[in-house]
Order: structure tokens, then sequence, then C-alpha cells
């Protein structure tokens, strides 16, 4: 639940649709500048532009919103009283039962194995937040 609450406090859905924006302007001033070429390269031309943005731009974009919500929920999960080392357990069950990832580079999230990784590198922020809630 803190990761949603993540994503709305962090207004990530807007900045998604800003990007998406910017990136549609962008390729529609290319495909502009491109009228003058062939019909068939200049799909090429597009196509190989359009796979860069969504694979270069979009993708990576908003795995830095999963990770960052991941590390927002986190905090407020261990701010809230729940031992935030569950987190870590969640993603390892969820890579146990989970089916076939598709390749990083090609997913809108981090993988498990990523989440996991990023989550044990935050651990001992998120302690320090969980053991000052307990004292409250």
């Amino acid at each position: 639940m803190g990761h949603e609450m993540a994503h709305a406090t962090s207004r990530h859905g807007a900045q998604r649709v800003l990007q998406q924006n910017l990136t549609q302007t962008a390729m529609t001033g290319i495909a502009v500048s491109l009228s003058d070429m062939d019909y068939d390269k200049q799909r090429t031309v597009m196509a190989a532009l359009g796979a860069g943005a969504q694979f270069g731009v979009l993708m990576p974009f908003s795995r830095k919103h999963e990770s960052e919500a991941d590390e927002i929920g986190l905090m407020y999960m261990a701010r809230a009283g729940y031992d935030p080392q569950e987190s870590i357990r969640f993603w390892q069950r969820m890579e146990e039962v989970g089916s076939e990832q598709p390749p990083e580079f090609a997913s809108t999230h981090p993988s498990h194995g990523t989440r996991i990784a990023q989550l044990q590198a935050l651990m001992p922020k998120a302690l320090e937040e969980y053991n000052r809630a307990g004292k409250r």
C-alpha cells in the first residue's frame, strides 16, 4: 500500500504523462522533418526511433518510478510500525512463485531480483525509521 501511496504523493502519473507527451512531440517533429524522405525509409527510421524511445527513455523512466515508489513505500511502512524486512521476504516469495519475467530492459518494472537488492541496500535506513517509530 505504501508503494501505491508513494506513486500518488510523488506525482508519478503526471510525470509519466508529461514524459510521454514530450516523446510524442519529438517523434512528430522528427516525422515532419523526414517528410521528403522515401516512405519506406521514413517508416524504417520512425520505427527504429520509436523502439529507441520506448526502450531507452519511457521504460527506464517507468522503472525509475517503480524503484522510487519502492523506497518511499518502504519508509512509509517502517514509520507506520511495520517490519520493513517483510518487503524483502515479499519479493522473495514473488520471485519463487512468479511466472517468467521479461528481461528487465523490456519491462516497465524492475525485476524481482533488482527490487530485492535495492530494498536490501535501503534496509539500514528503513530499520532506523522502524526502530524510531517503535519508540514513540
